[in-house]
């Protein structure tokens, strides 16, 4: 009977739990879901740069492998439901039916961009990636005290997917309130963005989706733990980027 009443306590925490995860998500008769609102604003964004190799395989409905290089925020950690990657291939293959896309998560938890780059060879490139989706800074700014070294890293990074023909999307930090505590972050924001224009790159504004987002009161992007994305955060994230992705095909 004990055991019958911890599980049946354990059971319905989970699944309150799960009620506020789902409420931050499902809209009402009332108004939009919080996705649909952080999406409405992402509608206005682009990538910056386009992507001619993976517009062509789009158009052509050809197979396409994409690698999304990154750390938690690649893993989907933080929630109970998928990642961005997930969700990017859900969508990319709602917009084109008769497509087949591969998508490789190469997340690790902790990571940094030396990190990343370290595992080039063995989690990025033996796949033969048509895109890689490279989210990145987040730890070096919150863990590691700041952007210093990174900008090599980075750099020699989209530079050696450059010359094997990949193409390539930075994404960058996530507006959340462990991230704007750390002091280098603005630092980190301007390095990436200032590579992704000298490489001419593709890059993904996260940070200034979820600030726009936040500001206009949407609510429920961010985690538990005040830093990762949420399932309504990866899920905006996801679709926003397959839309941006899908948005250079039709140019």
């Amino acid at each position: 009977m004990r055991n019958a009443a911890r599980a049946s306590l354990a059971i319905a925490g989970y699944l309150a739990l799960a009620g506020v995860l789902y409420g931050q998500e499902a809209g009402t008769a009332a108004g939009p879901s919080n996705v649909d609102r952080c999406l409405a604003i992402a509608a206005d964004m682009t990538l910056g740069a386009p992507l001619p190799k993976t517009r062509g395989k789009l158009r052509a409905d050809q197979p396409i492998t994409i690698v999304a290089l990154g750390s938690s925020s690649t893993t989907g950690f933080g929630t109970f439901g998928p990642g961005f990657p997930a969700v990017m291939k859900t969508e990319l293959m709602r917009r084109h039916a008769s497509l087949h896309v591969t998508v490789i998560n190469s997340g690790r938890v902790f990571e940094t961009v030396g990190g990343n780059l370290a595992r080039f060879d063995k989690d990025v490139l033996r796949f033969q990636p048509d895109l890689v989706v490279w989210q990145l800074g987040t730890n070096d700014v919150v863990w590691h005290g700041g952007a210093n070294g990174a900008g090599a890293a980075l750099r020699d990074g989209v530079r050696r997917l450059k010359q094997a023909g990949v193409e390539v999307i930075l994404m960058d930090l996530q507006d959340a309130p462990a991230v704007r505590r750390a002091p280098s972050h603005v630092a980190m924001e301007t390095l990436i963005a200032d590579v992704a224009r000298e490489e001419a790159v593709g890059l993904f504004p996260r940070f200034v989706l979820m600030q726009r987002a936040h500001a206009e009161g949407t609510k429920g992007l961010v985690a538990w733990d005040g830093l990762h994305n949420s399932a309504a955060g990866y899920r905006c994230i996801g679709i926003a980027l397959a839309r941006m992705i899908d948005a250079d095909v039709a140019r």
